[in-house]
């Protein structure tokens, strides 16, 4: 599991770390891992052509050892120093390594191979301010390598929020943790390629947010026994699609059936065109409460105005609700439910719930998911170019998944993810590795599916066994066993 903490956690740590090492040491281990990671972006270190951005405070100080080291070893190293003060020994550092300061910033910049961004540091708020914003946008419009110091500047470590004019970096060499705000979204965007330089941080065991990995999901996975039916493997029913939307239907069964359980019940109009494509399909006309057992229901895909859906909600077992249901909820009602809840929504539709504007969610993503899960006691899971995992409790991190694909922005592909989800929930996974798995996998299968070129929600469906299985590994029921 990948792990970030926030600004305040990693400020105790390194407290902590400094009042027990010699003095320097901790930026020295910095700025040692910042100079090696420079050191790979370039062709070659001697005769290179490096600029350094520095502001006044502890990024600044970063860059210019780094610098150093840089210099020593043959580069030119330039250093434009921003704000009232740079850090006094890093800069001493440059100097007597054979650095300069920079007579003509732009200059400098426009024969640059690599600029290291440490304008400001990991406490920064707010965009940049109009002398480093032009800088920056001189940078762009060179050929030369961008890396970022611990975080890009003018993007907030603990929420990815960018208000304002930002860094947009090539890669991100980060320090002791990741930060929040370099793995979503608009920050993530920003960041480029992320590299952790471990200098030793002593930091709690429970971060504040955590992206899995292929492990991680593998351990969550359900796997048949040998003893297994299709009941014992669980039952989802789906409560979707409507005369005007019966494709819904199709991909959120499609979904379902490659998600781990047993069996997938549909209720709703559009049976014929789930047979259809899916004969395996249990079909029942509705409502809910008469369609026989489940484990977990799926509610809301493409549901329109078809009425009896909100039966699921009054199910004694886990239920995810999605799109079209979401307008059925009350956060009074969710709390109390006897059972689990999983939501489900994209940027608009988690704007609505909460009664802001999209725009609030796309930048404050972190805030948002929290703040649904918070208002409705359940787990929630926010779509979109970064998408989160929150639990009811504040206790449990965040969830950020790492796989995807901007080609997943297609119509039906929500429906194929709900679907997934509520089959592991069938499983029996608890909704936050049901939600976690399923954004994983979906994010896994578009990648398969797509390689570079548009791709249907359907194909995304199609890619699930496979991507799947690249988790899983070849381990498994059917794995060959020990020879006679």
């Amino acid at each position: 599991m990948r792990t970030a903490y926030r600004v305040e956690t990693v400020r105790a740590a390194e407290a902590e770390s400094m009042a027990r090492l010699p003095e320097g040491a901790l930026m020295g281990r910095a700025a040692a891992g910042l100079a090696a990671a420079c050191a790979g972006l370039l062709d070659r270190v001697y005769g290179a052509r490096v600029v350094l951005l520095v502001g006044s405070g502890d990024n600044g100080g970063d860059a210019l050892y780094a610098g150093a080291r840089l210099a020593r070893r043959g580069a030119g190293v330039s250093a434009v120093l921003l704000g009232s003060r740079a850090h006094r020994a890093g800069l001493a550092a440059l100097t007597g390594a054979g650095g300069r300061v920079a007579g003509d910033p732009y200059a400098a910049l426009a024969g640059a191979d690599l600029v290291v961004d440490g304008i400001t540091g990991i406490g920064g708020r707010g965009g940049l301010r109009p002398e480093a914003a032009a800088l920056v946008r001189a940078v762009r419009a060179t050929d030369a390598v961008l890396v970022a110091v611990d975080l890009p500047s003018g993007v907030d470590a603990d929420t990815g929020e960018v208000a304002g004019e930002a860094v947009r970096a090539d890669a991100t060499v980060t320090f002791g943790a990741y930060k929040p705000g370099l793995l979503v979204d608009p920050g993530r965007e920003h960041a480029g390629a992320v590299r952790l330089v471990d200098i030793g941080l002593a930091l709690p065991p429970v971060p504040d947010l955590e992206a899995p990995q292929h492990a991680d999901v593998a351990r969550w996975l359900p796997v048949p026994a040998a003893e297994s039916d299709k009941y014992r493997r669980g039952v989802v029913g789906v409560v979707a699609g409507s005369a005007r939307y019966p494709g819904a239907a199709v991909l959120a069964v499609s979904g379902a059936l490659r998600g781990g359980a047993g069996a997938v019940r549909y209720v709703g109009p559009a049976g014929e065109a789930v047979l259809a494509r899916h004969p395996e399909t249990l079909v029942h006309a509705g409502p809910p409460g008469r369609a026989g057992r489940v484990q977990a229901w799926v509610i809301g895909p493409g549901l329109n105005d078809t009425p009896g859906a909100e039966e699921a909600l009054d199910a004694d077992v886990p239920v995810l609700v999605d799109a079209d249901g979401l307008r059925l909820l009350d956060p009074a009602a969710v709390r109390a439910r006897p059972a689990p809840t999983l939501l489900t929504p994209h940027a608009g539709e988690a704007a609505a719930l909460l009664g802001t504007r999209r725009e609030d969610v796309e930048s404050r993503r972190l805030e948002a998911v929290r703040e649904l899960a918070r208002r409705y006691g359940a787990t929630v899971l926010l779509k979109g170019s970064t998408t989160l995992v929150a639990g009811p409790s504040s206790e449990n991190p965040v969830r950020v998944n790492p796989t995807g694909t901007p080609w997943l922005a297609t119509a039906g592909s929500g429906d194929v993810l709900s679907g997934l989800a509520g089959s592991l929930l069938a499983a029996g996974l608890p909704p936050r590795d049901a939600a976690s798995a399923a954004a994983y996998l979906h994010g896994l299968a578009a990648r398969r599916a797509a390689r570079g070129a548009p791709v249907t929600a359907y194909d995304v469906a199609d890619a699930l066994p496979g991507a799947w299985r690249d988790v899983a590994g070849p381990a498994g029921p059917d794995a060959p066993g020990p020879a006679a």
